[in-house]
């Protein structure tokens, strides 16, 4: 087997690599992980990013969908006031997956899954997918399985938290230890709101202040807790794929760029 045949990555391949594994029928995978977004003191601003391209291997691995390069831009409003997290337009964020969305099912590529690490993104995303055929994409949400939900149920000992909290902290510690920087987490005050507006550096008198930029208390994550929350994310992504495909019609896999 060539190296080309045994590769997921679009961007590793050649475009004749990618025709033949499409005419084979291969599904495809829209990774959406920011690169430009804070993630507190102790977590690179590539976390999303490092999490959606981790977990669409994962599924590649199971399906041997090919991998489209990751959106690491998107809507991200609240958290622009941290130095070098990039926010588009909900707008143009929708405009972007919808036209990347549509060129992909296009060249014969389906299903398509839309992999969303984002919350601010599940929105946009789902009005950009709404313009296709539907049973040629899902919108894949990594926090939203009832295997993970259970185990954050178990394990949480936060009070609150949701970015760069104990629970995603755990994932990285899980996913790529080296990349944590543990001694410099930081917990965020405690909050009157369950859901925070768009989170601040600077006024200690805000609602939403975070110094850190963490929501949540990053303080308490663990190595063995982001392995639990990890494999019970993978299985519930992967049954939610699987599912997906078994349900398809037969002859639904159409090839080709005349769609």
């Amino acid at each position: 087997m060539d190296k080309d045949a045994r590769c997921n990555f679009v961007e590793q391949l050649s475009w004749d690599a990618v025709a033949r594994r499409i005419q084979d029928g291969a599904a495809a995978i829209l990774p959406i992980g920011a690169g430009a977004k804070q993630h507190g003191f102790h977590l690179p601003m590539n976390t999303d990013r490092i999490q959606a391209e981790w977990l669409a291997g994962q599924i590649a691995g199971q399906t041997d969908a090919l991998i489209w390069p990751t959106l690491n831009y998107g809507y991200y409003p609240a958290f622009v006031e941290y130095a070098g997290s990039v926010s588009l337009s909900a707008g143009a964020f929708e405009a972007m997956v919808g036209g990347i969305a549509a060129a992909i099912l296009q060249f014969g590529a389906s299903p398509l899954f839309v992999l969303d690490t984002g919350i601010s993104t599940r929105a946009p995303v789902d009005r950009a997918l709404a313009q296709l055929n539907a049973g040629d994409v899902r919108h894949l949400l990594i926090h939203a399985g009832p295997r993970y939900r259970r185990a954050v149920a178990e394990l949480t000992e936060q009070h609150h938290g949701s970015h760069a909290d104990e629970l995603e902290t755990s994932l990285m510690l899980a996913l790529a230890p080296q990349l944590v920087n543990l001694p410099r987490a930081e917990a965020s005050p405690p909050v009157k709101h369950e859901q925070p507006g768009p989170l601040s550096p600077f006024d200690p008198s805000s609602p939403n202040y975070s110094r850190s930029g963490s929501y949540g208390d990053p303080t308490l994550a663990t190595r063995a807790k982001g392995e639990v929350l990890l494999a019970a994310m993978v299985d519930d992504l992967r049954e939610e794929v699987m599912n997906f495909l078994a349900a398809r019609p037969a002859g639904s896999i159409r090839h080709g760029a005349g769609r």
